[in-house]
């Protein structure tokens, strides 16, 4: 923890210092050696939020960005009791968690139902090769195309994202931006790391990835503006892909009477009723490439 409670003024470490803890009220200790950042810890083992997990100089470096005020805010669900601690909660009720370590599905979800008006930002260097795979996929090295372009250079729709992108925050529901900076030591030629990439819920077939300058994200996070601009893309990308739906099966209706309907080669009994249904019908496998 970076803050701890001394008569109930918020307190960085110290050396030897003791506080107690703003969520459970239980004592803690200043830990303040040459190994670790400066951080407080329980002075004994105890439940407290265990969604907390260690701080790296990561964290500490991307929380700094935001007031110490709103840093560390424990929020409690007064209908379940259930109480956590959040990286960072702004003025306007934007939760931004900084996660640095692997975590779990069941966690993500019930972090994401906790929290509701969230953002996820993730330490992309955490694996070696989460960073070369996503670069892979950007530029288009493997055989299927992942990246496509859109009208704003800045904008992509994305197939077969768990190409590029770590499964764990696949299925998220609210932003993940992806940080593959680290701390700043990586080599980084084209200058493609300080830029921040924005992963957004999946609606149709194609995910939607956008970049950000690190200014842009703290600025509107900051501002109040980060959560509208959400969901003003997000409204605009469904209706594209409504548009785009409607038009495939209007293109199916004025041919079907011209086409002989086959599905890999086979002619299909059922024509272009048949031809739709396998069409729409969700199947992973028909969407399977070689990498």
């Amino acid at each position: 923890m970076h803050f701890a409670l001394i008569n109930n003024n918020r307190v960085e470490a110290q050396p030897q210092l003791k506080g107690l803890c703003s969520c459970c009220s239980k004592p803690v200790i200043a830990k303040c050696g040459t190994r670790k950042i400066w951080h407080w810890a329980h002075k004994n083992k105890t439940e407290c939020d265990n969604w907390w997990e260690p701080e790296t100089e990561w964290h500490r470096t991307w929380k700094n960005n935001y007031p110490a005020e709103w840093q560390e805010i424990s929020l409690l669900n007064e209908r379940t009791s259930e109480k956590h601690i959040a990286d960072v909660q702004t003025s306007h009720n934007l939760v931004i968690e900084f996660q640095h370590s692997h975590i779990e599905h069941q966690e993500r979800t019930s972090r994401e139902r906790f929290y509701k008006n969230m953002v996820w930002v993730v330490d992309g260097t955490r694996l070696k090769r989460d960073f070369p795979r996503f670069l892979k996929g950007k530029k288009n090295c493997f055989e299927n195309t992942i990246f496509y372009a859109t009208d704003n250079p800045k904008i992509f729709k994305v197939d077969l994202i768990d190409w590029c992108f770590p499964t764990a925050w696949l299925e998220s529901s609210v932003p993940v931006i992806f940080d593959f900076r680290g701390d700043g030591t990586m080599d980084d030629p084209e200058g493609l790391r300080n830029t921040l990439y924005c992963l957004f819920p999946q609606i149709g077939r194609y995910a939607r990835v956008v970049e950000i300058s690190r200014t842009a994200f703290i600025n509107t996070t900051t501002n109040g503006e980060w959560a509208l601009r959400v969901q003003e893309f997000i409204n605009h990308y469904r209706e594209q892909d409504k548009i785009e739906q409607q038009k495939q099966q209007q293109t199916i209706s004025h041919t079907s009477n011209k086409v002989t309907y086959t599905w890999r080669g086979i002619p299909l009994i059922g024509g272009s009723r048949e031809y739709k249904r396998r069409l729409w019908t969700p199947n992973k496998s028909n969407r399977k490439g070689r990498r």
